[in-house]
């Protein structure tokens, strides 16, 4: 059986199509993902699945869908938001399509009755794979945009918050991630030269600058867009930067940008170690399950930070393939749901 499992985001939608043999176990794995910012694009949503798809469309059996695509502004609710991407998904494909929910898979159907069930509920598909590695942990995915916190206990996810503005609550969601964070929504200051001087609160650089300066990511992974339109180089990452202080590159040296992406970079982790901290207080757990595209250069570094010990869950998916964990946990949520139908 081949399922395509679908994470479709505000920036981002995520693909994994997993092959599954007869007894559920995975075969293969195939991962893509396409940028498309749904505020503006969202009516482009069914050739964007298509088109990740391409050959693969033919060999599927079924398709499932994960989103938090629902809270772009594009949306005047996230009732209108959670319709809008399932009505989309379902007319795309003929084959059966489901939906994560916070209780698992929901059909078309299930989605109308209680659309914010499927809300932002993609860390409940990625939470079993982690779980796989240690049934008692807490399950740390740092994405482009956002962080999952997720307690797991006896092999099941007991997350306190069930909605974002809840996990926001809980110390379970944090908004930063490796790439669509604004700089100056996480520091108020930064160090220049021995001297502190406040950041202008304007869209002038992102967490994707911060970490391509440091080479902590490569220009290909730097997939959103940049914020003054151009590109996405070193030097012009470092332009970028420059301007969060009100600068340029003929005021401010390669140095001084490598200092400022430093404390921005650790101002992050720091972020990220306080909610791992309170969750881990909270349920009385130890170990941690890192993933997502910030799982080396923020997740480890939070874990350390917390006194924390971890592991990736590379150890039993690929590097590629956590990038898109949510992806693959609901094509394999999908595949559980079909065979116990």
């Amino acid at each position: 059986m081949k399922i395509a499992g679908f994470d479709i985001g505000g920036a981002n939608t995520d693909l994994a199509v997993v092959d599954f043999n007869e007894s559920g176990k995975i075969k293969g794995i195939k991962t893509d993902f396409k940028y498309l910012p749904m505020w503006m694009k969202n009516d482009e949503l069914g050739d964007a699945l298509l088109e990740l798809l391409g050959s693969e469309l033919h060999e599927l059996d079924a398709v499932a869908v994960s989103m938090t695509a629902e809270l772009v502004d594009a949306y005047k609710t996230k009732k209108e938001g959670v319709f809008d991407v399932a009505m989309k998904s379902d007319e795309t494909f003929e084959v059966p399509v489901g939906f994560v929910g916070l209780d698992g898979i929901m059909d078309l159907q299930g989605i109308k009755k209680d659309p914010l069930k499927a809300a932002a509920a993609n860390w409940v598909a990625t939470a079993p794979i982690a779980a796989q590695l240690s049934p008692d942990c807490i399950m740390i995915d740092t994405g482009s945009t956002t962080t999952d916190i997720i307690p797991i206990k006896n092999g099941k996810e007991c997350a306190k918050g069930r909605s974002d503005l809840e996990r926001l609550k809980t110390g379970e969601l944090v908004y930063t991630g490796t790439l669509r964070t604004n700089v100056a929504a996480l520091v108020d200051k930064v160090p220049l030269g021995g001297e502190w001087v406040r950041v202008a609160s304007e869209l002038f650089a992102l967490t994707a600058d911060i970490h391509m300066v440091l080479g902590n990511i490569e220009e290909s992974d730097y997939i959103c867009s940049t914020p003054d339109g151009a590109g996405k180089s070193t030097e012009e990452c470092m332009r970028r930067i420059s301007r969060v202080i009100c600068g340029d590159m003929d005021v401010l040296t390669r140095d001084n940008i490598l200092e400022i992406a430093e404390y921005v970079h650790e101002a992050q982790v720091a972020r990220v170690a306080e909610a791992l901290l309170e969750v881990s207080k909270r349920n009385e757990l130890d170990t941690v399950v890192t993933t997502g595209l910030g799982m080396k250069i923020i997740c480890e570094r939070a874990c350390e930070l917390a006194g924390l010990k971890s592991r990736g869950m590379d150890e039993i998916i690929s590097a590629e393939d956590c990038v898109v964990a949510p992806a693959v946990g609901t094509a394999i949520l999908m595949e559980e749901y079909l065979r116990n139908e």
